[in-house]
This record gives structure tokens, C-alpha cells and sequence, in this order.
């Protein structure tokens, strides 16, 4: 059996980067089993003592941390070194070279990311929008879309529009329906706004629905899950992105974060233009 590793998160403030960062880290190892535990809004001696009391019971610990404070930094690693306790910081050196780059001095003030300033509130403005314009909700303002994104039913569009909300992006999405007039849909949208179109490999998307329908305990909706249907709906998506020259993507085998990155992208390339 392989070593389970007992990963330790510790953070200053929200605790999002430092998640992200393990997830790409542990990315890198496909035999490397661990279970992790995270603490937020860690700013005090007597908060880093008693995870480490708890550290000092289990085996295998790893601490990887994100904390601005230079004395709670200097604490942190010197308790672990003294209990033998792997530490890791993610942001000193960064921090630290940078400051000689820019020959400045760093704030050093957790949670300095998250500042309620225009881009905060754009961000903001910019989720209302995406949620009031989810699976087809037009709107007389659809316009003002950043991005407008379609295709057959599971080929991630809510979620993928949600992460761009998050970026700042205002996406409205739309659904390719039988019984929706895509075509006047298309045309009523500005030529103004990005459109992207989203397919799918009709097997994955049939397994999505049948999960999607497990969950819902629905035992009927045959042709939405009935493999010849669900082709023929990706088929005929392919050719109203064909014919109105829209840019697409496969999402078959993509995360929200790369479809969303790979849109991004594209959104700047035709503004850029």
C-alpha cells in the first residue's frame, strides 16, 4: 500500500490560491495518495499552535502555506522545524523577488487580492448578468453580452459561463434546441458580441445526460439520452456554427477552466481586431 500523506493548507486569508496551487501540484504525481485539511484566516501564534498540536499526531504532514506576515512566517517555521514537520511556502520567495525587481517594499497584508474596488464590483455586475441570461433567458439586453456561448444540451455551457462571470466576463448562453429558432436567434444577436460555439463527442455527452437524469430519478426522455438522436443534434449544431462562421470548441475531453481559457482567448483576439 502507498504512503497516504496528511496535507496541511494554512492560509492568511481565503485559502484560493493555495488550493490552487496543490491541485496543479498534485497534478504532477499520478501515485500520490493524501488526505488534506485546510485552514483559512490563519493569523496568530496561538492559531499555528494548535494546528501543529494536531499535525504531531498524524504521520506523513506536509505544510504548504501562504502567509504574508513575515514574524507569523518566521513562527510557522521554526515550530515546524522543531517538530520535524515538512513546511513549504508558496509566496515568499515570489515575494521577496519581486520586491527587489520592482525595488519596492511589499504591503505584506493578507487577503490584499480581495479589495472591493471597480473590478470587484465588475466582477459582481458581471455574475448577476450571466445568471439572469442561463440556458436561453435573452433579454432585450443581450447585447451587452461579452461573450454568447451555444450548443446542445450538457456541453457545459452554465457552468463554463459561470467561471467566465468570475473573470469578469458578462456570458449569456444558449441552448440548441429542435423546437428553437436558432438561426433568428443568431441573427438578432450583434456581430458586435463574441459567439462561440460548444460540441461535444456524442458518446460522452449521452453518458453526461444519463448521469444528469440519474440524479433527477427520471426514468423518461428516451430521445434525450437515445445515441442516434444526440449525433444528429451535435451534427446539426457543427453546421449553424459552420454557416454563420462562429469560432468552436470541443469540449469532450475538456476541463471548464481550459474551455473557459481557451475562450477567453478568442474573445481577445476578435477585440483585439
Amino acid at each position: 500500500m502507498k504512503d497516504k500523506y496528511n496535507i496541511y493548507l494554512i492560509s492568511d486569508s481565503t485559502g484560493e490560491t493555495l488550493d490552487r496551487i496543490f491541485l496543479a501540484l498534485q497534478a504532477q504525481f499520478s501515485n500520490f495518495v493524501y488526505d488534506m485539511k485546510h485552514f483559512a484566516f490563519v493569523r496568530t501564534n496561538i492559531q499555528i499552535d494548535k494546528i501543529l498540536s494536531e499535525c504531531k499526531k498524524l504521520d506523513n504532514v506536509v505544510i504548504l502555506y501562504t502567509i504574508v506576515d513575515n514574524k507569523l512566517v518566521k513562527y510557522l517555521n521554526q515550530k515546524s522545524e522543531e517538530k520535524s514537520i515538512p513546511c513549504f511556502g508558496v509566496l515568499g520567495d515570489l515575494i521577496l523577488n519581486f520586491s527587489k525587481l520592482l525595488n519596492q517594499k511589499a504591503t505584506h497584508k493578507p487577503s490584499g487580492q480581495h479589495v472591493l474596488d471597480d473590478e470587484y464590483y465588475k466582477r459582481i455586475e458581471a455574475i448577476q448578468f450571466t445568471m439572469a441570461h442561463d440556458d436561453g433567458k435573452l433579454g432585450a439586453d443581450i447585447e451587452k453580452s461579452d461573450i454568447v456561448l451555444l450548443g446542445v444540451s450538457r456541453t457545459s455551457k452554465t457552468p463554463t459561463s459561470i467561471y467566465l462571470a468570475n473573470r469578469g466576463f458578462k456570458t449569456s448562453n444558449i441552448p440548441i434546441l429542435s423546437n428553437i429558432d436558432i438561426d433568428s436567434t443568431i441573427r438578432n444577436i450583434s456581430k458586435k458580441n463574441c459567439i462561440i460555439g460548444l460540441y461535444a463527442d456524442p458518446e460522452r455527452l449521452c453518458d453526461l445526460r444519463k448521469n444528469r437524469l440519474s440524479l433527477l430519478n427520471e426514468q423518461k426522455y428516451s430521445k434525450y439520452i437515445n445515441i442516434d438522436t444526440i449525433t444528429k443534434e451535435v451534427e446539426s449544431s457543427k453546421k449553424v456554427f459552420l454557416k454563420y462562421g462562429l469560432p468552436t470548441i470541443d469540449v469532450t475531453r475538456k476541463s471548464v477552466e481550459e474551455t473557459a481559457a481557451s475562450i477567453i482567448k478568442i474573445y481577445e483576439i476578435k477585440n483585439a481586431k
